[in-house]
């Protein structure tokens, strides 16, 4: 009887072993804006054998919100800037993440569905392409600064994201005027003129957590360390 417990004990330890070393495995959702591929990918490779990736670009990758495709993928990295998208898709896309699949959102994909204000609900921002009212408060057309160097401030360097993450520069594309949801919990600050003050914030939709990174536009914040951190601990306390 102490032989077969031991054996228990140890059948049960090297599953949990097993169990610990499955990489998380996300899927990235592309389209509708272009971006240096080899970098891009690089920083995704740099995220370390705990998380394995593959990217899919829209509107083909619409199928992997279906049901049946949701057990291939563990988080979604939004890096699109999509705007088509029918009443079936929305809906599908909606209950895949509302149901529990979490999201890191990446610089320009707050600035997609212009039409879908469901969307906007989902990453808690939306950068407005044109003049539109939205609960009850109109807001002008966004703005963008491409190559800027801007200090970036940790609100919270206890948040699971930003967990051992000090204050820092980056090289990379402002925006100004977006709307940030009430109630998310910032995560990053700037004070710099050309961006809209929080550049980074957390939140839950349905089920699932949800982190924006506003940062993101080109290969010297796809190689930026910190931003690889950030990028990294978001994806790890998301699958949480």
């Amino acid at each position: 009887m102490k032989n077969l417990f031991s054996s228990l004990l140890l059948f049960l330890f090297s599953c949990f072993l097993l169990s610990a070393a499955k990489p998380i495995r996300i899927l990235v959702i592309t389209g509708g804006h272009g971006y240096k591929v080899e970098q891009f990918n690089q920083m995704l490779e740099s995220l370390g054998p705990q998380i394995s990736w593959k990217v899919m670009e829209l509107p083909g990758a619409y199928e992997m919100f279906n049901p049946e495709n949701r057990n291939s993928y563990d988080v979604l990295v939004f890096y699109h800037m999509w705007q088509k998208i029918t009443d079936e898709q929305a809906k599908v896309f909606t209950e895949c993440i509302e149901n529990g699949k979490p999201v890191v959102a990446l610089h320009h994909s707050i600035c997609a569905y212009d039409g879908w204000p469901g969307y906007w609900d989902i990453i808690g921002g939306k950068y407005f392409h044109s003049v539109t009212t939205y609960k009850g408060k109109e807001y002008q057309p966004c703005s963008y600064i491409h190559d800027l160097h801007f200090g970036v401030k940790v609100v919270n360097p206890r948040h699971p994201v930003t967990k051992g993450v000090k204050d820092f520069e980056i090289f990379d594309e402002t925006y100004k005027g977006y709307y940030v949801e009430e109630g998310v919990t910032p995560l990053l600050t700037t004070d710099e003129p050309s961006s809209t003050s929080v550049i980074g914030w957390s939140k839950k939709f349905g089920k699932s957590k949800i982190v924006v990174l506003q940062s993101g536009h080109d290969a010297p914040t796809f190689e930026n360390p910190t931003f690889r951190k950030l990028l990294r601990q978001a994806v790890l306390w998301v699958n949480k």
